[in-house]
């Protein structure tokens, strides 16, 4: 079905909408709560919410008491079920709904799902709290004294116990499962077990009453719960209405996904509460499909497990555009937070400078080699080389710097390489390559030894090649180790030279590092004054200078060549490699969220370093044509540049392309149905 909605709706990219209701209601007046009900349950399908979650009780109130066991309570509850169940038809959103219901001579506090005039299950609440100020055990039966896994309500003979499992028939990865209050605080959560066994959506009808702190551990109750079963957690809290006698309420809604709050509600509102959040189901089933031992924990409850009922349901999936609200960060490895920001490049670093000392120390070496082109990149590797002399307690003249001009070289680059090395207290040097690879390309017989402008790919790599034989030469000579700049952006793009070449090094630091990530490594180093006010002049300067390999001569005060030009924005290439690597996305899917996230440049946040005639756009084709270029490079043909990394630490969940650690692909891939994927399903 998702093939058959428009490609800006988030339902077709593995999206879906959810909403948690808390309605105001009046104790034991079950003819208002079901008005209330309603009333909330249209507001959130024209929300275009597929599911609706109320809370505990609801229909009658939780704080009945004794009420729950009288007659009149107990049939204007079935009478108020039975509007809900009719008025449904004329509902696109299925309605999660608590109320107390009698069955097999006892009373259960159940969830019970409606939709389209039918009830399709109800949940008995498992675990009965009867300790502090909750007496349940008095009025209710818990799961576990069921003695039929049908029961009837509103006239309808329906599913009944805690192991039902309401699966979408129509919407992938959507699989919800009922749990009420306690059950999500014992040590084995029900929802635990359904997980497990399949469900995506974890829903807990709560009343849960307010004390000081409890609303925090609420809410880290179920973003731990999220995490942990790599699943959404829906919570709605009985609110305003309640009963006061002994106690307070205040509403908490939640919407969490695995690890984090998506949505959460007003507390202590007066009034009703719809809070809506759209789910991203594929990323929580290619997690799940990536973790082992999600699955090793399947096995070893099998046969729990296999006792799940599943009941199906056809979501009310809008047929028209639904637009995503949920806020998609265009800089996936940056957080647009500066104080998160700070905390990560401040982790960065020192996972680069832990990975570079461990390898000095290991073998023996007190010296490093490095080429400094007045770049990102080796401006970044610089840094990590000389804060690691630091923490050895050696000189940072031991870093044995090098700038290497060539043919393409601009003076500004090379006198931010003259200043840099000079400002950090490395062992500044230069050597200019030109003489030693004209004298390779007159033994190549290349026309450009002679001075013919031809500048083809053996031009290029020639410079590269020299550059890196010097620096395996010295490091020769110093007993000193050559340490690699590249970054994760170029390995993805195969944007360096094989062998010979910038490919190569006895150690790489920045290989985990992406493109965008780098550029505020080094704001970071300025902001902190990590080098000191003269080195921060210079980083000021390489920040501002265009990406280029410098290969071409130009007209010698800027770089003649742009990276960009040729492998994409940085930017752009840098949020799809995020999630082809991190999720193994559709190619239709990422250039959805690219589209989502980058279309509008005054939709959602920006990291506050980028001014704003910086802060760019790219439309739907735009996309595809630099997606499709990612997509030829990084599956078809670069793969084998990556079969033979260096060693280099990992420092984000992002991933790295070590062919010893994340990523493992043959090196002689068709890119063919990533390519068809993309032209096929993402409209031009």
């Amino acid at each position: 079905m998702s093939q058959q909605l428009p490609f800006d709706s988030l339902y077709r990219h593995g999206f879906a909408r959810v909403a948690v209701a808390v309605p105001p209601v009046r104790v034991a007046d079950p003819g208002f709560n079901t008005e209330q009900t309603l009333l909330l349950a249209r507001r959130a399908a024209a929300e275009h919410a597929v599911l609706t979650v109320f809370p505990e009780l609801g229909l009658s109130s939780y704080t009945a008491d004794d009420l729950f066991h009288q007659d009149a309570l107990d049939a204007a509850v079935a009478a108020g079920l039975e509007r809900i169940v009719a008025e449904s038809t004329g509902i696109d959103t299925v309605l999660v709904v608590g109320a107390p219901v009698r069955a097999q001579g006892r009373l259960f506090n159940c969830g019970i799902v409606i939709h389209d005039g039918r009830i399709l299950g109800a949940a008995p609440k498992s675990y009965l709290p009867n300790y502090r100020e909750f007496y349940e055990k008095r009025q209710f039966a818990a799961a576990r004294e069921a003695l039929d896994d049908h029961i009837e309500i509103a006239g309808q003979r329906v599913p009944f116990g805690a192991d039902l499992l309401f699966t979408a028939t129509n919407v992938a990865d959507f699989v919800f499962h009922l749990e009420i209050c306690e059950d999500g605080w014992v040590p084995l959560p029900p929802s635990g077990f359904a997980a497990l066994a399949g469900a995506s959506v974890l829903v807990n009808l709560s009343a849960s009453n307010i004390v000081i702190g409890k609303a925090d551990y609420r809410r880290d109750l179920c973003t731990s719960h999220s995490a942990r079963y790599v699943a959404a957690y829906l919570y709605s809290a009985a609110g305003h209405g309640e009963s006061t006698t002994d106690l307070a309420w205040d509403g908490q809604a939640l919407v969490c996904e695995n690890g984090n709050v998506l949505a959460e509600g007003e507390r202590f509102a007066p009034h009703s509460q719809v809070v809506t959040a759209d789910l991203d189901l594929r990323r929580l089933a290619a997690d799940r499909l990536r973790m082992t031992s999600f699955a090793d924990t399947v096995h070893d409850h099998r046969e729990r497990l296999a006792r799940f009922r599943r009941v199906e349901v056809e979501l009310p999936v809008p047929a028209g555009t639904v637009v995503l609200r949920r806020e998609m960060p265009r800089f996936p490895y940056v957080p647009a937070d500066p104080v998160s920001r700070n905390e990560r490049c401040a982790e960065v670093h020192r996972i680069q400078v832990e990975g570079l000392s461990t390898r000095l120390t290991a073998t023996g070496s007190q010296r490093v080699v490095i080429g400094v082109s007045g770049g990102l990149d080796s401006t970044v590797a610089l840094i990590v080389a000389a804060k690691t002399m630091d923490r050895l307690g050696l000189p940072r003249s031991n870093v044995l710097a090098y700038t290497m001009p060539g043919f393409g070289t601009s003076s500004r680059t090379l006198d931010d390489a003259r200043k840099l090395m000079r400002a950090v207290g490395a062992s500044a040097h230069e050597i200019d390559i030109r003489p030693s690879a004209t004298q390779m390309l007159r033994d190549l017989n290349h026309p450009a030894a002679e001075g013919v402008p031809q500048y083809d790919v053996t031009y290029e790599n020639v410079q590269a090649g020299e550059r890196t034989s010097h620096l395996f030469r010295l490091a020769n000579m110093h007993n000193a180790l050559v340490i690699g700049t590249g970054d994760l952006s170029e390995l993805a793009l195969g944007w360096c030279t094989f062998g010979v070449g910038d490919h190569m090094a006895h150690y790489s630091v920045n290989a985990s590092v992406p493109k965008t990530l780098i550029k505020y490594l080094v704001a970071w180093t300025i902001d902190t004054d990590g080098l000191g006010p003269e080195a921060g002049e210079v980083l000021k300067s390489i920040l501002t200078t265009e990406i280029s390999p410098e290969l071409i001569p130009g007209d010698g005060d800027a770089p003649a060549q742009s990276s960009e030009a040729t492998v994409g924005p940085y930017e752009l290439q840098d949020f799809h490699l995020y999630h082809l690597l991190r999720f193994g996305d559709l190619p239709s899917r990422i250039a959805y969220l690219a589209h989502h996230a980058w279309s509008d440049p005054t939709r959602g946040r920006w990291p506050d370093l980028i001014p704003a005639d910086q802060r760019h756009e790219y439309d739907l084709p735009t996309i595809k044509h630099w997606l499709a270029e990612f997509l030829r490079r990084f599956i078809q043909t670069s793969q084998f540049k990556r079969s033979t990394l260096p060693n280099a630490p990992k420092v984000g969940s992002g991933g790295s392309l070590s062919p010893r650690g994340d990523w493992r692909a043959p090196s002689d891939a068709s890119a063919a149905a990533w390519l068809d994927e993309l032209t096929r399903n993402v409209p031009d």
